[in-house]
Parts: structure tokens; sequence; C-alpha cells
């Protein structure tokens, strides 16, 4: 039995993408056209994301709630420029039990419309607020052009929603938690991010500013992982959310969203990923360590597999272990298979290592004898939380060291043509969506953030890369998924 070889990154990245979605058996093609299935393997690498978001929205006082999947179509209209953003995407049901609806529903394309007028009946006071919520589950949007979890007609993300008595708590907030992402991508999933402001035209329909987290991915393409979005009063007033603040005065409230979705998987392949496969990033992959027994007589198999059995439950205590005891396949094609499948660590153990009570461990992000070394059973549980932190360290090095090579400072109009096929611009821009709009013409690429502090030069930039009119703004320019 052997796997047919996936084509090489450098080839043909989508379709090595596609290939080690199926192959690692992370999600597949569902019968309605542009939607997945996410398998097992896919949904336990989802779930573990949930549980370290999770973590971080309830440690910032946040609390889950859930708000229906179909909404009135005349919620939607009452936010002029939300309607107006979301009205190509949306999927409307016109037809319920057989009979036609009097009004239309809308399935939740995102949710700050119906949450807007559930908050219009629960906040009065000042007292009330803030109110912090968060919701996982489900959107639908009419997608066209649709690739697995980077973008689907259906997909799965949280989306957090907050109120608040003054425009500085909500302003305040919206930054927290994209630095909540920001966070997350780089502790969890090892993989780094410039967090930035939204342009005008590339802002969430309805927000006033839309922050983002933005990734590089392995072909150079950028990727937004994350948004964050200052919503204003735009919301309060179509919905009417009104309090009585302290000195008896209604004011409206001030509102954010933000949200993180299954494409943040699509995420982690692109940028760890090799031409053998998936690589996980530790702290997130389904299985952590992957125990392959090797012998080659029935005695032996007793032998190790007892072993392996006991070393096993003695990981299970720490880690995410599974033990592969097929006996219909060899050690090589588990090797092969797990190594697809990204599992950061493979510990193998033959009956030498039985008689001298050690094993060997594999490091997924470092083939061949490099990765390798010998580790005796007594101090094993150690010397693995070792190495997982070592991968981790070394895959978000790894990442942020081809970033940051492949970020260039045009000096030329022609030039940031010449950059963006190859990698990510920053450039001087004017702020004029005009200047936005002929980059995307003429090189399909789009101003992805203006970088916070930390990410951009400590001098001001001279001239817009575009008309050569001074410049309010460092941008970057970039191919985008």
């Amino acid at each position: 039995m052997k796997y047919p070889k996936l084509p090489s990154r450098q080839e043909n990245f989508s379709e090595w993408y596609n290939q080690v979605v199926l192959r690692a058996e992370l999600a597949d093609y569902a019968p309605v056209r542009g939607c997945m299935v996410v398998r097992p393997y896919g949904w336990a690498l989802w779930e573990n994301i949930q549980k370290a978001l999770d973590q971080r929205f309830k440690a910032t006082g946040h609390q889950n709630a859930a708000f229906p999947l179909l909404i009135p179509m005349s919620f939607f209209e009452r936010e002029k420029e939300h309607v107006e953003g979301f009205a190509p995407e949306l999927a409307v049901v016109t037809h319920g039990g057989g009979k036609k609806l009097e009004e239309p529903l809308a399935v939740r394309p995102t949710s700050e419309t119906i949450i807007g007028y559930m908050w219009s009946k629960w906040i009065r006071s000042y007292r009330d607020l803030p109110v912090l919520l968060n919701q996982w589950g489900n959107v639908v949007r009419w997608e066209l052009r649709t690739k697995l979890f980077l973008r689907t007609l259906e997909f799965y993300w949280q989306e957090g929603h907050t109120a608040h008595a003054t425009r500085e708590e909500a302003e305040e907030e919206t930054l927290r938690m994209l630095r909540v992402y920001e966070d997350f991508a780089v502790n969890e999933a090892a993989i780094p991010v410039i967090p930035g402001q939204k342009s005008e035209s590339e802002k969430f329909a309805g927000a006033v500013h839309t922050y983002t987290i933005e990734a590089m991915m392995g072909d150079t393409k950028a990727l937004q992982a994350g948004t964050s979005h200052f919503l204003g009063q735009n919301f309060a007033k179509a919905f009417d959310i009104q309090f009585l603040d302290a000195d008896n005065q209604m004011k409206y409230v001030w509102t954010t969203s933000w949200g993180l979705s299954t494409r943040f998987i699509g995420a982690i392949i692109m940028v760890h990923g090799d031409d053998q496969g998936l690589v996980l990033p530790p702290r997130l992959a389904p299985i952590q360590v992957v125990i392959v027994p090797i012998w080659r007589s029935d005695e032996q198999q007793a032998q190790v597999l007892e072993v392996a059995q006991r070393l096993q439950a003695q990981l299970a205590e720490r880690f995410r272990v599974h033990l592969d005891d097929r006996d219909h396949v060899t050690p090589g094609f588990k090797f092969n298979d797990w190594e697809l499948r990204g599992v950061p660590v493979r510990l193998e153990i033959g009956p030498r290592d039985v008689a001298n009570q050690v094993a060997v461990l594999a490091r997924r992000d470092m083939p061949g004898k490099e990765g390798r070394r010998v580790v005796p059973w007594d101090g094993l549980d150690d010397a693995v939380a070792d190495l997982l932190d070592e991968i981790h360290a070394n895959l978000l090095r790894r990442a942020t060291e081809f970033r940051e090579a492949r970020i260039f400072r045009p000096e030329t109009y022609e030039e940031l043509g010449q950059v963006v096929q190859k990698g990510w611009a920053l450039a001087g821009w004017c702020g004029r969506a005009e200047c936005e709009a002929r980059i995307k013409e003429d090189f399909k690429a789009t101003n992805r953030c203006l970088p916070f502090e930390e990410h951009r030069p400590a001098e001001a930039p001279e001239r817009c890369i575009v008309c050569g009119e001074p410049a309010k703004h460092w941008a970057f320019f970039a191919k985008a998924y």
C-alpha cells in the first residue's frame, strides 16, 4: 500500500493545498456546490482552536450565547451600509411548511442585526452595560468562487458582540479583542501576524473602523485571519438600543463585533505545510504524539505492543496521544501517513528499543536524522513536553523569517507591481480609494492593512506609491485569499 505523491508546493500550490485537505481527511466536498463537510480530524483541530479562543474570551469577561440562524429580512434593511454590503451574499428563505412566508428570512451571514434587536429589549440602564457576548456557530454567505476552509458558502466561526456606555470603552474593546486574536495566532498556532486597520473600502459593512490580523501564506499571498470591528452607534441607532445613563439622560450604546472562522485552518495548512503534507502546530494538533510500534514476528509484536500501550497510558496524562497498532500496513506506510497528517512527534519503538528501555522521537518539522533523538522511558514525559515547545518555537521562527524576507519597500509604482508577484509591498498611500482601486485593477493586489506602529517604519511615509501626492499612511499591499 503506497500513497500517491502530493503535488509540490512550488509547482502547484493551489492543488497541493486541495490534496492535503482531502488526503489528510480534514474536509471533503459536500453535495451542495460550495459547501464542505468537516471530517473528524479537521473538526478536532477546530475544537482545539475553539478551546484556546474560548479560554481567552472568558478570561476577558465574555459569555457565550446562541442566537437564531434565521433573521427577518427587514432587519438587514435598517442599517443601509450593512444591507448593501451583504445583499449579494444573502441566502433567503421564502417558503416554510409548504407555504410562502409573510416575510422572507435571511440565513445568518452575521448576527449584528438579530443581536441588536434583542439588545433593544434587554438594555435599559447604564447598569446593564457593558454587555460582552460571544457566539459559536455557522453562517452562510453565497460565495461564487469557493475553496475548502478558505471560502465556502457555509462556514463555522465565533462572533463576539459587545455593547458599551462610551465610545472609549467600545474602541478599547475592539483593539483588545484584536490583540487576543494576535496572541492566539502567535502562541497557539505559531503564525506571525501583522495587526492593523483596514481602509475604508476594505472595512466591514456597517463598521466605523475595522481592524485585522494579516498572515502571509506559503505562496506569499495574504490571508485575513481575524477581524475586529468598531461599529460606533450605527447599529444602536438602527435598532434603537438606548440606555438611561447615571445623569438620567437617554443615550445610544456603542457596539463592537469581532470574528475568527474555520478559514484559520486554511492558514495553518498554508503557513506550516510542506511537500509531505500538513505540519501542525503542537498546541492545536488533534494528535500531538503518535506511537508507531515496529516488529517482525508475532513474539516481537506482543512484546512491543505491551510496552507501546504502557507508554501511551503514561503520555496520555499530559498529551493527546494515538497508538497506531494497525497490523495490515508497514511501519513505512504509517510514517508517511502520519507525516501527511502533520502529527508533531512520532514515537517509534521496536524490539531493540524495548531491550534498552528507550524510544525514538522523530519531529515532523525537521525530517531526517537531525529531527530524531533517542530518549529513555524515564523522563519521557518531560522530553516530549520540551520537544513540543521546541517545535512550536521553530515553526514560529521559520514562518516569521519567511515573511520578513518577502516584505519589500518599492520605490516606484512599477516596482510595486513586480513586488506583489513575489511578496508584500509596504508603501506610502495617500488615503484615496482611487489609488487603491488602481492597484487592484493593474496588479490584482489589495490594501491589506495600515499596520500598527510596531510593524511600520519609524519615519513617516513621504509620497503615495500610486499618485505621488503626499502620503498619509504606510500600507501593506498584496495578493490575497
